[in-house]
């Protein structure tokens, strides 16, 4: 069943914390000369048109990015992230198209640094891959990207960013991470694994920690953006990004920006945030 279609969501407050955090780790990532692999497992078309009627369905970009895009205030790291996508705008007043974790891969990409793009869907895929013809290092599979993660790493670079964002649609998809990170892990000890989750059912996100913990895997910080409290009613109340070997300074980094966007993306009162280990050194 491949239903899930990111268009409808492209650009919301789960978007916002992803790719955030994605361009905090690439940068760090890039602190170095020598180059790294990025396999994308999940990875949508790339480029999400605003104005199309998936994405107006709801606007939910509206209380994403949407909220950032005339701010004057922003910290430096979101101004980062909100002069990418308005790079990925042409620089225009409007916000009408939004990047794909694939795409703010790829604009960051260095001459040494490679990409691998995975998705599934048969209509994502051919969009997937015309939208990034053009850029010579990124490469396009129409794949499961769980099994590339066995597939491909180790990367013969010896360093690597593995970002894992499922739909989570289907109940098994929570187990499925867990199984992919084992594999990651025990081909390629020191990449970084970038978890991205939804809260839909908190009992759920529970269980997917439980079992990372019980990997054994040192080194898991947990990063999440609540915009509502849990409930059990349809709809996601909070999303987070589970990263394993996360750069050094990006604990710091997250604590210092989700109060602002804690402050700026969620309605008076009813949002929280939090940054802690799983399971530390």
């Amino acid at each position: 069943m491949l239903s899930y279609r990111h268009s409808f969501h492209a650009g919301n407050h789960a978007d916002v914390l992803k790719h955030i955090v994605l361009m905090l780790t690439i940068e760090s990532l890039q602190q170095k000369e020598k180059g790294f692999y990025y396999l994308d497992t999940h990875a949508g078309v790339g480029l999400y048109r605003l104005m199309s009627a998936e994405a107006q369905k709801n606007a939910e970009f509206d209380t994403g990015i949407g909220k950032l895009w005339d701010r004057q205030d922003l910290p430096k790291d979101v101004q980062k992230y909100v002069d990418m996508i308005k790079k990925i705008n042409h620089n225009k007043p409007q916000l009408r198209e939004y990047a794909g974790s694939p795409l703010i891969a790829a604009e960051m990409l260095r001459a040494q640094d490679r990409a691998l793009l995975t998705e599934l869907h048969p209509s994502d895929y051919p969009l997937l891959r015309q939208n990034f013809r053009h850029y010579k290092n990124v490469t396009t599979k129409r794949d499961n990207g769980f099994q590339q993660v066995k597939a491909t790493l180790p990367p013969k670079e010896r360093r690597g960013l593995v970002l894992i964002d499922p739909p989570y649609e289907l109940k098994e998809d929570y187990q499925l991470v867990v199984k992919a990170i084992e594999e990651g892990y025990k081909r390629f000890a020191t990449g970084v694994y970038a978890i991205w989750y939804p809260v839909v059912r908190r009992s759920y996100i529970k269980h997917m920690v439980k079992a990372l913990e019980e990997t054994g895997i040192r080194k898991i910080l947990q990063i999440e953006l609540a915009v509502r409290p849990d409930t059990d009613q349809r709809g996601m109340t909070a999303s987070g990004m589970i990263v394993i070997n996360p750069p050094w300074q990006l604990e710091k980094q997250m604590k210092d920006i989700l109060p602002y966007l804690n402050k700026t993306l969620t309605p008076e009162g009813t949002g929280s945030w939090k940054v802690s280990w799983i399971t530390p050194e």
